[in-house]
């Protein structure tokens, strides 16, 4: 061990042997294993199983690691032993260096800070924590503050009325808020369906220790650390009901990498929806305007593009592609031990991070002070010869029909070529025609 590391021999191997990415474990989880560490040194205590100053030791120096210290000293590759058992190492190297600085005696990475525990039920319990850690204090809030942007431009656009579309195509007219309206829904489901697999997160493999036995651990070891970390984080914790299956597999992950999946599919959707709305603004839809944030072209002077959802869309494939990712490892349980933990731990986190910004950069850089181009709206909901269908029930599916493409090889709007067409006079036509009944039939 160099001066500058609190590493030990383990990790310097770990680090010698895999530089596949040469990226590290994210932070939150790192953190993790700080919290983790810190409980498992306060539950030996509590069991008389190490000595009290050793024991206090560890759990500040387990608690530094968790408020994101000394994360310098955590460089072992994401790809590396599919059990994460280098960065449990490198977790309790660091651990007992920091620790031994506090104590006479010297503090041991595995008989002291590791005591009770092995990688195989640390890891999959970091992977289980961190996820419902971080997708509770930062995701649902970034999901929440989107909501929240959408129901408020919703209640400005209550009274604008546009063309819907169907298959890309000119459809009957739907009113702007309920347009994001489905935005609103989706993200509530979304947010609903990650609550839910959260009570599936919260049960953890602690105590299962090699294959799922509890070989060297007190029996009531796992539930008391489970017991720590509610403590510390404010979330519910308990201990699965089967350490064999939270060990072998990683299949609540794989569920919850999914929810994160659903919700790309749905910001993905309302990042397109913006960039066609916004189009143009002579040649597209120009529906709306998103706020200019940037130059579009380095050679086309004046240029504009929807920068925040197409940046948003790449950050989603981002998270679709760690999702198939999650599922190939998830079914990489061979008898007692998945052994792609590392990956589905770098990959749940790093989805969580894209998502919670993604949701914060559309409802600030985007949604929130996006205009509605009225003008435009109007004139092509006049000409729009598919509101002819209000008339179906008047004067049936087929004579709609003709109208429709007498307006459409016309270019007139469908109130003057139902008034040559029809028997109905101009101001029953407006009145079955009218976007604003159209909009609401059923009222």
């Amino acid at each position: 061990m160099s001066e500058q590391n609190l590493y030990q021999k383990q990790t310097s191997l770990a680090v010698e042997n895999f530089a596949i990415s040469k990226t590290p474990m994210p932070v939150a989880f790192i953190q993790t294993l700080g919290f983790i560490k810190a409980a498992c040194a306060q539950v030996n205590k509590e069991l008389g199983l190490l000595n009290d100053d050793v024991a206090e030791a560890i759990w500040q120096a387990a608690s530094a690691v968790a408020q994101g210290e000394h994360y310098d000293q955590f460089p072992v590759d994401v790809y590396q032993t599919g059990s994460g058992t280098s960065t449990n190492m490198n977790a309790n190297e660091v651990i007992a260096t920091l620790a031994g600085r506090l104590v006479s005696d010297s503090v041991h990475p595995n008989d002291d800070v590791n005591k009770g525990q092995s990688s195989n039920d640390i890891i999959p319990t970091a992977i289980h924590v961190s996820a419902l850690w971080q997708s509770t204090s930062v995701l649902l809030p970034a999901i929440d503050n989107l909501i929240a942007v959408i129901n408020d431009r919703k209640a400005a656009f209550k009274d604008v009325i546009k063309t819907g579309r169907t298959h890309l195509m000119d459809a009957m007219p739907i009113k702007l808020s309920q347009e994001l309206s489905g935005w609103q829904a989706q993200l509530y489901l979304a947010k609903s369906r990650i609550i839910d697999t959260q009570v599936r997160l919260s049960q953890l493999a602690i105590g299962g220790t090699a294959v799922g036995t509890g070989i060297n651990t007190h029996s009531e070891f796992g539930a008391r650390v489970a017991s720590s970390l509610t403590q510390q984080l404010g979330i519910t914790f308990t201990v699965t009901d089967n350490h064999f299956a939270a060990l072998s597999s990683q299949d609540t992950a794989v569920e919850f990498s999914g929810q994160l999946n659903t919700l790309a599919v749905a910001l993905m959707k309302i990042s397109n929806d913006l960039r066609w709305m916004n189009s143009g603004p002579l040649a597209g839809l120009g529906e709306i305007a998103l706020t200019k944030l940037q130059a579009g072209s380095s050679i086309m002077p004046g240029k504009v593009n929807p920068v925040i959802p197409e940046a948003v869309a790449m950050a989603c494939a981002q998270v679709m592609g760690l999702h198939t990712a999650n599922t190939v490892a998830g079914q990489s349980g061979n008898f007692q031990l998945n052994v792609m933990l590392p990956l589905i731990g770098s990959n749940l986190l790093t989805a969580i991070t894209l998502l919670a910004n993604s949701c914060n950069h559309l409802a600030t850089k985007a949604i929130s002070d996006m205009q509605v181009n009225q003008a435009q709206l109007e004139k092509i909901l006049a000409k729009n010869p598919i509101l002819v269908t209000a008339l179906n029930q008047h004067i049936g599916y087929e004579k709609g029909t003709e109208i429709a493409k007498a307006a459409y090889d016309s270019g007139e709007d469908i109130l003057s070529v139902a008034s040559r067409m029809t028997d109905f006079s101009e101001d029953e036509l407006k009145r079955i025609l009218d976007p604003a009944k159209l909009v609401s039939p059923a009222g």
